[in-house]
């Protein structure tokens, strides 16, 4: 019931808010919000304008040309070129209908993604309604959709190597794996992980995959472009607050220590200890031998909490983590799993209380899913080896 309300409040007012005629919505803002960088770089690479992916102002004045309602937008481009050629099909079609198809789509890779990842979860196929009603109601779903943003093929990615792991092909995780490049962020975590873990074939895999994305990039926009890429992720650091203008809406330990700490330096040295500790306790799980769902679910939470830019919508990629738990909480009833259940519970309103931080300065999201990732790294292999005995003879 407290997810249905949840649902309904959430959906009710992304409705009104679009409702509104034309392409702004009731806040004034342009619909889809950075949907409109992702058709401005398919728009690009559909007229060969691959000299104008990193240019800022030259993109502000495409912008203005083919989506004349947003002039004056400013977007930061950092993306890999090798995204814009995937906006390139949408780019043919007017916005409001490119931004509908994309809607649709993530919503489709959302709901395929949660289907997938439930169909393992012995303890949950009973409650098929709770979970559809909850999977509706994660706030990171919510935001994936008011942004127009494209942290839903990452969760797609995510979801591929979880499958291809519980099935023993570490080489095809690896691969979904390194299609993460062009969100590199989200891949940060996985990367550290796999490596300290020895889990060489997956790694194997992901530099495959992604070294396939950059060499595709580099043969049809050429050096110059790839120069200009690199050359902008090294200067990510001096424009770390046009990327991030929204502090309070980062759910990551980086966005932890700066709006707790009012000296840069001084929360940047406090954010590489906790994400050294983040990442310790992620390899801790994965060389311990506990089952795959507790070990995966560490990583997710890592990759989050590590991440050094993360946004709100970027919590879709947990949705996995949160069925898997999800699945472990319901099937016992010892006190871990009573904190277990409690944490999932919560993480729901503070997701959407971010905002909250600019005044509190202290962001208790991140405070919960730590608390899940210790949970979820130093589970007794005991009595995980009890549980998958009772699974077996059941």
């Amino acid at each position: 019931m407290h997810g249905l309300a949840l649902a309904l409040c959430l959906w009710a007012v992304y409705a009104w808010d679009m409702s509104a005629p034309g392409l702004h919505d009731r806040n004034g803002l342009i619909k889809g919000t950075d949907f409109l960088h992702f058709y401005t770089l398919g728009t690009l690479a559909l007229h060969g304008r691959g000299d104008l992916l990193y240019d800022m102002r030259a993109q502000s004045a495409v912008l203005a040309k083919i989506v004349p309602q947003a002039a004056g937008a400013v977007y930061v481009p950092l993306y890999g070129p090798q995204v814009s050629l995937l906006f390139a099909p949408l780019a043919e079609v007017p916005y409001p209908w490119a931004l509908a198809i994309w809607l649709v789509l993530n919503g489709l890779i959302y709901a395929a993604c949660c289907y997938a990842v439930w169909r393992t979860c012995p303890h949950l196929q009973h409650d098929g309604l709770a979970v559809a009603i909850l999977a509706l109601a994660f706030p990171g779903f919510f935001h994936l959709i008011a942004w127009g943003q494209t942290s839903g093929l990452a969760l797609v990615f995510f979801t591929l190597a979880y499958l291809a792991l519980r099935r023993g092909r570490p080489v095809l995780a690896g691969l979904a794996i390194g299609c993460l490049i062009f969100k590199p962020q989200l891949g940060l975590a996985a990367a550290v992980v796999f490596v300290l873990a020895g889990e060489w074939k997956v790694v194997a895999g992901a530099v495959a995959s992604a070294t396939v994305q950059l060499v595709l990039a580099w043969a049809h926009f050429g050096w110059a472009v790839m120069r200009d890429y690199g050359r902008a992720l090294w200067h990510v650091g001096e424009i770390m607050p046009l990327l991030e203008p929204r502090p309070y809406q980062m759910h990551s330990l980086r966005g932890f220590w700066s709006l707790l700490l009012p000296w840069p330096n001084v929360a940047f040295g406090f954010y590489l200890v906790a994400a050294a500790a983040a990442v310790g306790l992620a390899v801790y799980c994965w060389r311990g031998g506990r089952a795959l769902d507790f070990r995966f679910s560490a990583l997710l939470l890592a990759t989050v909490l590590v991440a050094p830019h993360l946004t709100v919508y970027d919590l879709v990629i947990l949705a996995p983590a949160f069925l898997l738990l999800g699945d472990r909480a319901v099937a016992r009833g010892s006190t871990c799993d009573s904190l277990l259940r409690v944490l999932l519970y919560v993480c729901f309103p503070l997701f959407l209380l971010g905002p909250l931080a600019r005044y509190t300065h202290l962001q208790l999201s991140v405070v919960a899913m730590a608390g899940l990732l210790v949970i979820a790294s130093l589970e007794p292999r005991e009595a995980l080896d009890g549980l998958r005995r009772e699974e077996g003879n059941a």
